[in-house]
């Protein structure tokens, strides 16, 4: 099939809205968004090159895209005028040029609710894990011969009734420490300004970002990758946490300065740290695959059935508003392309 080409629907005499995937997502999400639109999908199970983004865009109403893809105006140009929305699949959306966007009047959609509690889920998993040494001490039973327990062998860290710091009190934070509540911890916050309905939610006090570096048994970051995030954690915060605290970072990996984190964990500045993602995602700081003291699984925050659904949902709904002309639930930029147009 040539690429950009509208099918019409001979059964029902109509023309479908032609959309393009950029990667393999659910086929059941797949399946129901064929009901609707002429659907092509990334055939490689990899992001696409920048040269097969533009060529696969081309001709394209709608797009569907994840946060591997670059998507500015280059991209926007090459799908052309008859573009109307990118419904990215996931919450993050630094990846998408939105004011290029909205210069086009190309609405750009998010999934922010969908992802909530899975990656609250996932934070607790890394806690937990580098905490009391999970995967080290799987690795020694399976590789190593184990020869009973032993008073002082591997020794962990204690979570119950610690000091779990939250940076970022929006929907994640707020989750992740409703959970900490049933582990009798004090939660501290910061961010912006205080929030109220954070801490009626979960009893968790607002303090300054240097007092929840110094007091916290364990610090769990949930904001938005922006300018002023980046390197949010690097080694001057790192150098005010504790020698036992341990870092958990499930949102964005150029929140924390890597390489300043592996240099932290080899000097013992810090006891551990769990990272779901990475600041050069797929690539590594070196030395840190080294270190027995970090968790570092592959990005799989949101990787649940249950979720990758939900967010299918959402993108359907965003995608269909937008092709129809009508404002998307959770479109991050309807004001300002209605007043362009």
């Amino acid at each position: 099939m040539e690429i950009g080409v509208r099918i019409t629907d001979e059964v029902i005499g109509v023309t479908k809205p032609n959309v393009y995937v950029t990667r393999l997502l659910p086929e059941p999400f797949l399946a129901a968004l064929r009901e609707r639109c002429l659907v092509e999908v990334n055939p490689h199970d990899r992001p696409l090159t920048r040269e097969e983004l533009l060529e696969a865009v081309r001709g394209r109403d709608g797009i569907v895209s994840l946060l591997t893809d670059r998507i500015d105006g280059e991209v926007f140009d090459a799908a052309g005028p008859g573009c109307k929305i990118v419904a990215n699949y996931g919450v993050g959306f630094n990846h998408i040029d939105i004011p290029a966007a909205t210069k086009r009047g190309i609405l750009v959609c998010n999934t922010p609710d969908a992802v909530t509690d899975a990656t609250a889920d996932m934070a607790w998993a890394l806690l937990l894990s580098v905490a009391r040494r999970i995967v080290e001490g799987d690795q020694f039973t399976r590789h190593q011969t184990f020869k009973g327990w032993s008073p002082m062998f591997m020794m962990g860290m204690e979570v119950s009734g610690k000091t779990v710091g939250i940076i970022g009190p929006g929907r994640i934070g707020i989750a992740f420490a409703k959970r900490a509540m049933g582990f009798n911890m004090k939660i501290l916050y910061t961010g912006n300004s205080p929030k109220p309905d954070f801490e009626k939610e979960t009893g968790g006090q607002f303090v300054d970002l240097e007092t929840l570096l110094k007091e916290s048994d364990y610090v769990s970051l949930h904001v938005p990758l922006t300018e002023k995030t980046q390197h949010l954690i690097g080694e001057a915060e790192l150098k005010l946490m504790k020698k036992t605290a341990i870092l958990i970072n499930t949102a964005r990996g150029p929140v924390v300065h890597e390489k300043a984190l592996v240099e932290a964990l080899q000097q013992g500045e810090i006891w551990g740290a769990g990272l779901d993602v990475f600041e050069r995602e797929p690539l590594l700081e070196p030395g840190l695959t080294e270190l027995t003291n970090v968790v570092i699984p592959p990005h799989l925050g949101t990787s649940t059935m249950d979720t990758r659904l939900r967010m299918g949902r959402m993108v359907m709904e965003n995608l269909y508003a937008g092709l129809d002309g009508t404002k998307p639930p959770h479109c991050l930029n309807w004001d300002e392309v209605q007043q362009g147009k």
